[in-house]
């Protein structure tokens, strides 16, 4: 299904005033047409149920009935959140939620790559984002490459966490496949002291606070902070992070404030996909994953951020069904990396050279522009640093009226950032133990940097309209326009600033039909993404960047249009409940990175269509001692539209149904607890996915045609798993809780996301054509699964 909204202004896009005069009607009209109010549901025993209320928009202080939304939003609370549980925030929403997988390419618990539906929240660079993250209505996906740093949330100050599918156009930008939104707890819901400390295999160590007041005048106050340490299962892979969040606020006859602040520190090491085997004549031959499942491909590979950010949120009752919320925030960040790899002059001259040199020192292939002297001379490694500068600033105000079957919501987001990106190169070799040592005497060099501006606004209006006691149609708009702005340096001096104008209005339409305890729904609605700073300064495929990224020119890149269409049937009542939907969204000018060469280096470019579409069904329930939930996910992530990707070993030519890399197909989890005495429960949960795509296996091949030769064909898919895990918590006495936790039982062995590239380290030694003949060789290289770790810990409150 194709449709679009596409009414123009003078610049070829959506006039603001009229975008905003349209929002407007629609609140009028809905408000101009009476419903009755339709009666809640009851339980079985006749008490009215539990009512669910969830943000309709990000930013408001309100919100709307669960049972009347056209999708269905998951959530969890603040005990499936626990960390006792969870191990983390990421962990905790790939066991519970369906739809969600991860994927551990860098190996850190605090930098995992997420994916709803196929769309990613993921902290690395050249990742196509598709999800949009808020923190109390702040939006946290940082302006350079819309990543999400999982390390920077405050988790113990988590109450509450709401999964939004489909293309939501009133969650704003990047809300392609889905958004998340994050609530702080408060000293009014929760008084009173906690205090968690655990300790777990590998050296972690994690020590959670949290302490809430609240007063009989409305006052109200909550901190929390969180320290993390570890040494990490993989090799060179230790890790640290410290976090505090403070709420203050008060709530008042008409009018509530809170101010929130969060600051965070990191350091984390995550070094990435290792390779696990290698072509050689068409025999598969072991690398060093097969040997050591804990090896590391080169190293280090550290990520340091720090955040500062404060906000501030005013909510005025006007009347006694209207509401006016205004919110403002700042955000600064940075983020500092260092990291060691092949050095790009080495690698093509491994690549040029391989069949080696002559007895006199020439070479042996007309390709190769070196002698042996000289490739002997070059230094094979580079450690790569980088410096991000990020500061952030915004503010929203929404109006919320609800009466009489009805409910709107009519608003304004403004948004802007200032980046400021640099990055260096520094001459290096290679210890015995495949790490990264500058060379001494060589000194580091800038490569490129950037300075970069965005700034966004947003117009939307919604409404919920009661045709009927039983059901509901809600329908949305929402204008954006943004402006991205690039000053580049490169080797070659500063280049003429660039800057490109982004408008897109985004409808959405729904409708909700009660029968019994059943809820159908169903849903269409459009979103769109802007291309960040970073992908503008790396679209030329003529002078390929690098990640963490050297930036050239400014081709212009198409913003992403995600239209989602999705339906199904739900039902919740008396701690039970199920649903089912079935999804298909379809992206426009979907932005890819491709690499170019043996390296990190590569460019970004729109890709025609992409097309995300499966079946979502979930069931919870509880009987007496005994609570269980069951999901199963079918995900079908494909190109729809010819063309080629280049994914750094090869070049992969895709067509209408080939699959994304990275994404399983079949999803299932299963969780049991049992309540043995007052105090004691015991459980277990299975996650199991299916086998998923390679990147640069796409199309079934491993090596593209040389010489009149055919290209070699295997399937190097990343293999199913399934994994298991066991959790245990007691509580003794009033306030005490102790929680235990057997993650991956039967220690199964499993990868998480694969990609084939040239190993520049056969049997661990570094390939030298000047030594003798090598023999590049494509080998599929994988995120390791974490081996079996147990977690124990305490939990007092007070």
């Amino acid at each position: 299904m194709t449709w679009s909204v596409s009414w123009k202004g003078r610049r070829g896009g959506v006039a603001p005033a009229r975008a905003l005069a349209l929002a407007a009607m629609l609140a009028l009209v809905t408000t101009g047409r009476a419903a009755a109010e339709p009666e809640l549901p009851a339980t079985p025993d006749g008490q009215v149920a539990r009512v669910e209320v969830v943000g309709v928009v990000p930013f408001a202080g309100g919100g709307s009935e669960a049972r009347l939304l056209p999708y269905a939003i998951q959530t969890l609370d603040r005990e499936a959140l626990q960390n006792g549980q969870g191990g983390n925030l990421v962990a905790a929403m790939a066991r519970r939620l369906h739809g969600v997988n991860v994927n551990e390419i860098v190996g850190s618990p605090f930098q995992t790559d997420l994916s709803y539906r196929g769309f990613r929240a993921s902290p690395l660079l050249g990742t196509g984002q598709g999800l949009s993250v808020y923190l109390d209505g702040v939006r946290v996906n940082e302006p350079f490459g819309d990543v999400v740093n999982w390390d920077m949330l405050p988790e113990a100050a988590l109450a509450r966490l709401w999964l939004v599918p489909g293309s939501n156009p009133l969650y704003g930008l990047n809300t392609l496949g889905g958004a998340i939104a994050l609530e702080t707890r408060s000293g009014l819901a929760d008084p009173g002291a906690e205090a968690t400390l655990s300790v777990s295999q590998h050296g972690r160590r994690r020590a959670d606070l949290a302490y809430g007041v609240r007063g009989d005048d409305g006052w109200h106050g909550f901190a929390a902070a969180t320290l993390f340490d570890e040494d990490g299962w993989r090799d060179h892979s230790a890790g640290r992070l410290g976090n505090l969040f403070v709420k203050l606020g008060r709530r008042g006859a008409d009018t509530d404030w809170q101010a929130t602040f969060l600051g965070g520190r990191s350091r984390m090491l995550g070094n990435g996909l290792v390779p696990s085997y290698r072509d050689e004549a068409g025999e598969r031959v072991p690398s060093l994953y097969e040997n050591d499942r804990r090896a590391v491909y080169t190293f280090p590979d550290q990520t340091r951020n720090r955040l500062l950010q404060g906000a501030l949120r005013l909510t005025h009752r006007l009347a006694q069904h209207s509401e006016l919320t205004a919110s403002a925030y700042a955000r600064n960040s940075r983020r500092d990396t260092v990291g060691g790899d092949v050095g790009d002059a080495y690698g093509d001259y491994v690549e040029d050279c391989a069949d080696g040199f002559l007895p006199d020192g020439s070479p042996l292939e007309d390709d190769c522009a070196l002698t042996r002297d000289d490739g002997a001379d070059l230094h094979p490694a580079s450690l790569n640093t980088t410096s991000t500068r990020q500061r952030g600033q915004g503010a929203s105000i929404n109006l919320e009226h609800t009466a009489g079957g009805k409910q709107f919501n009519l608003g304004a987001t403004w948004d802007r950032s200032r980046v400021h990106f640099a990055q260096f190169e520094h001459e290096a070799f290679f210890t015995a133990a495949r790490g990264v040592a500058a060379a001494p005497g060589e000194e580091r060099e800038p490569t490129s940097s950037v300075t970069g501006t965005a700034r966004a606004v947003g117009l939307y209006g919604a409404a919920t309209l009661a045709l009927a006691p039983a059901t509901h149609v809600t329908g949305s708009l929402r204008y954006n326009h943004a402006r991205v702005g690039n000053t580049l340096t490169t080797e070659d001096g500063v280049l003429p600033a660039e800057a490109f104008t982004y408008r897109r209005l985004n409808p959405a339409l729904g409708f909700t039909h009660a029968r019994g305890a059943l809820t159908w729904f169903a849903n269409i609605a459009q979103s769109n993404r802007v291309p960040t700073v970073i992908e503008l300064g790396c679209a030329d495929p003529e002078q390929p960047c690098r990640l963490p990224v050297g930036l050239q020119s400014d081709p212009y890149l198409k913003q992403v249009v995600s239209r989602t269409v999705e339906t199904g049937v739900r039902s919740g009542r008396g701690g039970s409940g199920f649903s089912a939907t079935v999804y298909r969204t379809v992206n426009r000018d979907d932005i890819l990175f491709g690499r170019a060469g043996v390296s990190r280096a590569g460019y970004f470019s729109n890709f025609a269509r992409t097309r995300h579409q499966g079946a979502d069904l979930g069931a919870h329930g509880q009987r007496g001692a005994w609570r269980a939930h069951a999901d199963y996910s079918y995900l079908r992530a494909t190109y729809d539209a010819d063309g080629t990707l280049f994914t750094g070993a090869r070049t992969v030519t895709v067509g209408p149904g080939t699959p994304i890399a990275g994404l399983p197909r079949h999803t299932l989890k299963l969780g049991l607890d049992w309540e043995a005495r007052p105090g004691l429960v015991l459980g277990a949960d299975m996650q199991a996915v299916s086998h998923a795509a390679v990147q640069g296996n796409e199309d079934g091949l491993i090596a593209d045609a040389e010489d009149g030769e055919e290209a070699r064909r295997a399937d190097w898919s990343v293999r199913g798993h399934a994994v298991v895990n066991l959790h245990a918590s007691w509580r003794p006495a009033p306030g005490w809780e102790l929680f235990a936790r057997v993650n991956n039982l039967f220690d199964r062995r499993y990868e998480s996301f694969g990609a084939i590239a040239v190993d520049m380290f056969p049997e661990g030694r570094l390939l030298q054509p000047h030594a003798g003949p090598v023999e590049p060789a494509h080998a599929r290289f994988v995120a390791p699964g974490a081996p079996r770790t147990w977690n124990a810990g305490l939990r007092y409150r007070f």
